[in-house]
C-alpha cells in the first residue's frame, strides 16, 4: 500500500480515510485545526454540535471557502463530544470512507503527527490507531492524575494493558468495526465516549497500536469538560464497564493466552 508524502493514499487504495472534527464554541482554533487537516490532503467532516452564533459564521465560512473539502453538519441543539463524533463517523461511512482520524478543536493536538497516524492505519487497516498523550507544562497536574485513574480501570475493564491512554481524542477508527459496534450499542454520547467506544471495540476483538504524540491544554483556553457531570458520567460508565467485563473474562483472557500458547 502506498502513501503519499501527506499520509493519505492515492484513489487506487482501498483505504480512504477522511477527518472528523466535533466542534462546540472553538472558533479561534478551528481555523488552525482544519487548514493542518487540509494541507493533509484530508476530506474534513466538521459536526457543530450548536455551538453559538460567532462559532457557527465561522465554520460556515470554512465550509464555503473549501466547499469540495469540507462537509459541514450541524445539531440543533448540544448532544456533547460522542455525540458530535457519531454523527460524523456515521456520515463518513454512508459517504465510502473506511477510517475516520478523529481530533479535537481546540488545538491541544499535535497536527504534525497526522500522517504518522495515517501511516500506521493503512498499514493495519483493521487496527484502532489511539493517540497516547505525551503533555508539557500546560496540563493541569489535576486532570493528569484523574487520567490516571481512568487508565487503571480500563486496564481492569480489559484485563490487558493493551490501551495506554482512553482518553486522548487524537485517534484514527477502522469505520466497518465501529458502525458494527453503533448500530447495536447505544454508546455515552459526552466525554465518557472516548472510552467507551475504545473498550468496546477492544472487546469487539478490534486490536489497539498506541502512538505517542505531544498535547498541550487547549489552544484556546477552553475547555468543556464539566467535572461534576462528566466525572459522574465517567464513573458510571467504569462500573458498567466492570460488569461487562466479568462475563466477558474467560474470553479476554484466552485472547491473552492463545498468542503466547502459539508461540511456543
Amino acid at each position: 500500500m502506498q502513501l503519499t508524502e501527506s499520509g493519505v493514499t492515492s484513489t487506487t487504495s482501498k483505504f480512504k480515510p477522511c477527518a472528523v472534527i466535533p466542534v462546540y464554541n472553538h472558533e479561534h482554533a478551528i481555523g488552525a485545526v482544519v487548514a493542518a487537516v487540509l494541507a493533509r490532503d484530508l476530506p474534513c467532516v466538521l459536526v457543530d454540535d450548536a455551538s453559538s452564533a460567532s462559532c457557527a459564521a465561522v465554520l460556515d465560512a470554512l465550509a464555503t471557502a473549501d466547499p469540495g473539502r469540507i462537509t459541514l453538519l450541524r445539531h440543533a441543539v448540544n448532544r456533547g463530544k460522542g455525540g458530535a463524533v457519531l454523527t460524523g463517523v456515521r456520515h463518513a461511512a454512508e459517504a465510502g470512507f473506511s477510517h475516520a482520524l478523529q481530533i479535537d478543536a481546540d488545538g491541544q493536538h499535535c497536527t504534525d503527527d497526522i500522517p504518522r497516524f495515517l501511516q500506521q492505519a493503512a498499514a493495519r487497516p483493521q487496527s484502532l490507531i489511539a493517540g497516547c498523550p505525551q503533555y508539557d507544562d500546560s496540563v493541569p497536574s489535576l486532570r493528569l492524575y484523574a487520567r490516571y485513574l481512568t487508565h487503571v480501570w480500563v486496564w481492569i475493564n480489559t484485563l490487558s494493558l493493551d490501551i495506554k491512554d482512553s482518553m486522548c481524542g487524537f485517534r484514527v477508527y477502522p469505520l466497518p468495526s465501529l458502525i458494527r459496534l453503533v448500530e447495536r450499542k447505544k454508546l455515552g454520547e459526552r466525554m465518557n465516549f472516548d472510552i467507551e467506544v475504545l473498550v468496546r471495540l477492544y472487546w469487539d476483538g478490534v486490536s489497539i497500536v498506541n502512538l505517542p504524540t505531544r498535547v498541550a491544554y487547549p489552544m484556546d483556553g477552553i475547555s468543556h469538560f464539566r467535572a461534576g457531570l462528566d466525572n459522574l458520567l465517567i464513573s458510571r460508565l467504569h462500573a458498567t464497564l466492570f460488569f461487562g467485563m466479568l462475563w466477558r473474562a474467560p474470553r479476554l483472557l484466552a485472547r491473552r493466552l492463545l498468542p503466547k500458547r502459539g508461540a511456543a
